[in-house]
């Protein structure tokens, strides 16, 4: 038997079990892995509380990282004993040990510890997509990114200044502030006590930005819209206020013939082939120091309900994980 959170009914952090499970030999197109570390991120709050529906009763957490102990019949991409990270496949990742599918896997260079890289996937692959593919970013844009003190922003914050992107940084008090500035982004913006729409302006002459990049969703809508260009793209890419209220596609040509765009990490690397090469980019900013990844919270994975108040309650910055 090992340990894994188990949940029989969406709702808050008590909903959780932290319970023994049998996990078996793994079947075809799989792995067995035991986790050196498995990733904390808002999307597990989504399941977790419904607004993303899954099959109950069932598992959370999309990330970790790990040793391979025994493969599948036919499984050649990894053996026993390999390094591997994830970030997708079955609910689960919050235990001990589990089966899953070797697609997903990739192969964690031997300069990056297994934790870093549980704490660095799926937030790390975010940044990779949002900024190479969704609205490539090539050096000298001036781009809005909210919530820049958690664990995707910390990295956009590197990967944009890696680039030569001059980054306008929302936060929620001056401390997340000065974090986010230590980690390269330009401006920043408490949005308690500034108006975000008006400093953009500000910041860009009255021109807006060619593109916004917001994992908050309903508060920030509105205003995200406002500070685009003409032309501009809207990248909503979370929902942890809240989902975007209805609104009408006029709204968009009233400000300039705006792109909106609603993009997933797991459609991104659906391909076996992108998976890798996004890793690879990753996987490379990492060990080449251009991004650091910041794990500023370590919870045992017992202590998962408090992890997910913390995370909730935004008194979480940088990557968190947990531990088994």
């Amino acid at each position: 038997m090992t340990k894994a959170i188990r949940f029989s009914k969406t709702g808050g952090p008590e909903v959780m079990e932290y319970i023994d499970v049998e996990v078996g030999e793994p079947g075809p197109g799989e792995a067995r892995i035991r986790h050196a570390a498995c990733g904390l991120n808002f999307i597990d709050v989504y399941f977790r509380n419904g607004a993303y529906p899954q099959p109950l009763p069932g598992g959370l957490g999309k990330e970790g990282a790990g040793v391979v102990e025994a493969v599948g019949p036919g499984v050649t991409e990894v053996k026993p004993g390999d390094r591997v990270a994830y970030a997708g496949g079955p609910n689960e990742a919050y235990c001990e040990v589990r089966l899953i599918p070797v697609a997903v896997l990739v192969k964690v260079p031997d300069a990056i510890e297994l934790d870093t890289a549980a704490a660095m996937m799926l937030q790390g692959l975010t940044v990779q997509y949002l900024f190479r593919r969704t609205f490539p970013l090539h050096g000298g844009e001036t781009i809005l990114f909210h919530a820049t003190a958690g664990g995707v922003g910390l990295i956009a914050c590197q990967w944009a200044r890696a680039l030569g992107v001059t980054m306008i940084g929302t936060v929620g008090s001056d401390e997340k502030a000065a974090l986010a500035k230590a980690h390269g982004c330009t401006h920043t913006i408490n949005y308690n006590t500034e108006n975000f729409v008006e400093r953009v302006k500000e910041l860009t002459g009255g021109k807006g930005v060619p593109v916004v990049y917001d994992s908050i969703g309903k508060d920030t809508w509105t205003g995200s819209l406002d500070c685009l260009a003409p032309l501009g793209t809207m990248v909503s890419f979370g929902s942890a206020s809240g989902p975007v209220p209805p609104f009408g596609l006029n709204e968009l040509a009233s400000r300039g013939s705006l792109f909106v765009t609603r993009p997933s990490l797991f459609a991104y690397a659906a391909k076996r082939a992108d998976l890798e090469t996004m890793a690879a980019e990753l996987f490379g900013m990492v060990e080449s120091g251009k991004v650091k990844i910041e794990i500023n919270q370590r919870y045992a994975l017992a202590d998962v309900a408090q992890a997910h108040r913390d995370l909730e309650a935004r008194k979480t910055t940088g990557s968190t994980i947990l531990i088994p």
